[in-house]
Parts: C-alpha cells; structure tokens; sequence
C-alpha cells in the first residue's frame, strides 16, 4: 500500500515515491551533519550501510523498474571544492555497490551556485532553484535521485520534474533521512 504524507496528497509530487528510512533527528542529524558538514565520513559509512539494507528489503516489499539507475543530487563545483567532496554521489556509490545498480553521476547538474537552503521557506526554496538545474544529455528511462536529507521536497520535486521533461518516465528519491513534520517529535 503507498504511503503519502498529506502534503503530498495535497500537491502530488512529479516523482513516484520516496525511500527514506529516518527522520533528520537524533542522533541521524548528528551523524549527518558531521559526516556533510565536516567531511568526517566515518559518520557516513554506518548510514551508507544501514541504508543499503533498509533498500533491500523496501525493494522487495514495493519493487522498482530493474533497469533503475541512480542519480546523485548534483552540488555546485564551487560548493564542492569548499568541502572536499559531494556526499551525495558517496551515497550513491555505497549504494550501487550493494544493491549493483549504475550510477549517472553528472547526469544532471547545478547551472548556477544558489544560496545554502538549509534557511529558506519552502516557497524561497522553489524560488532558488529556478532554472538552477540542468540535465546534460538523455536521461534512462529510470531513475532514483540520490540525497541525504529532503526538507520540504523542494529539491527533489524540481530535479524530479527536470528528468522527466528530458525524457524520465519513473523518478523515485532515495535519501537518508527527511526532516519530520511541525508536531512529529514526539512521534
């Protein structure tokens, strides 16, 4: 049976579903935060892995297309070169090697550095990332966007909707953790 938040029932997204294990909360924040943040990635590799395993049985539970390829969330080479690398695309690699999928890393990219969305609103975050991607050549028809926290969605609805007018057919996102909604931590 899907699972749909309200808002996403509300506003369906452009992408099918997203495969997230934890809430962006202690001690996954933590984790995450220092492993982005500070590039301490001994904090990454439990969650890469856990991960892995949480995909595998969702996957059995709500199959995706085989041919599903994996597209890590883009950063600005700029953002990039200030923190040493993209843990997006170290997700994504984690995970191609576990559940032996290929990855399209550069398939879409950042056109323009955009302010950190860490601050911004849901609707200052649509704003920023007008026309901020760019997808480089002919997507697969599958994908699943690779990520480490969804927010408000906002990221993943805009690359969403990009690879699919460049010819997508299936879109999922796949990230560690989103942040819960107003009233959710004490769930």
């Amino acid at each position: 049976m899907p699972r749909s938040c309200g808002e996403c029932l509300l506003d369906p997204p452009p992408f099918i579903r997203a495969r997230i294990p934890w809430q962006y909360r202690f001690p996954v924040d933590g984790m995450i935060g220092r492993y982005k943040y500070r590039g301490d990635r001994k904090f990454g590799r439990p969650l890469i892995e856990d991960f892995s395993r949480f995909l595998e049985q969702d996957l059995r539970e709500e199959p995706s297309p085989e041919t599903l390829a994996l597209v890590p969330a883009p950063m600005h080479p700029g953002r990039r070169r200030q923190r040493g690398f993209n843990h997006a695309d170290d997700i994504a690699e984690g995970l191609a090697k576990h559940l032996t999928l290929p990855i399209h890393a550069g398939l879409i990219r950042r056109a323009r550095r955009t302010t950190p969305q860490r601050a911004l609103t849901r609707a200052q975050r649509l704003d920023n990332l007008r026309d901020v991607f760019e997808v480089s050549h002919e997507p697969p028809s599958d994908i699943a966007i690779v990520d480490d926290v969804v927010t408000t969605g906002a990221t993943a609805r805009v690359m969403a909707a990009n690879l699919l007018e460049a010819g997508a057919r299936h879109v999922e996102i796949w990230a560690l953790a989103r942040t819960p909604a107003q009233g959710q931590y004490d769930g």
